[in-house]
């Protein structure tokens, strides 16, 4: 069984342009949904993903984060952590859609919308070759760069 095509992905980008998914065709993206920048598991969960950014290159693998937050919240966060990957900005939750990352959540009792953690990583066909739902940060990213290994 083929493996199901990426949906589309063209947003914002902190580069100042956007990043446009099909442009990406012919290598490894690994593309992560978090809920918001400056939280505490978005915090660890982005700079694990910068702690391993160079294992990943070194396989070919551009990884991107996507959230609602805005522009200047993105730049602000990728400054202050030192991404040296791209953040995309959803504000109106057009690839959190099509992605299907939008959950209803409990919080403190209360049920609210919200992304669902969740790592993709799309192989060079532009298929989606592996997914992470519900991601729980802890050894999350590790689990992802040894999936991207065995695609190299």
């Amino acid at each position: 069984m083929a493996a199901p095509k990426a949906p589309t992905l063209a947003l914002p980008s902190t580069d100042g342009g956007t990043f446009d998914l099909t442009a990406a065709r012919g290598s490894t993206v690994v593309v992560y949904f978090y809920p918001k920048d400056n939280t505490p598991g978005c915090t660890t969960e982005a700079a694990q993903f910068r702690d391993q950014h160079k294992a990943f290159a070194k396989l070919g693998a551009t990884i991107v984060g996507i959230s609602r937050d805005g522009m200047k919240s993105h730049l602000s966060f990728k400054q202050k952590m030192q991404l040296p990957f791209e953040l995309l900005s959803d504000p109106d939750e057009a690839a959190c859609t099509a992605w299907g990352v939008m959950k209803l959540k409990n919080m403190y009792g209360k049920q609210v919308r919200g992304i669902e953690r969740s790592t993709f990583v799309v192989a060079a066909d532009g298929s989606i070759a592996r997914e992470w739902r519900g991601v729980k940060v802890p050894g999350h990213v590790d689990e992802v760069l040894a999936f991207v290994k065995t695609l190299a």
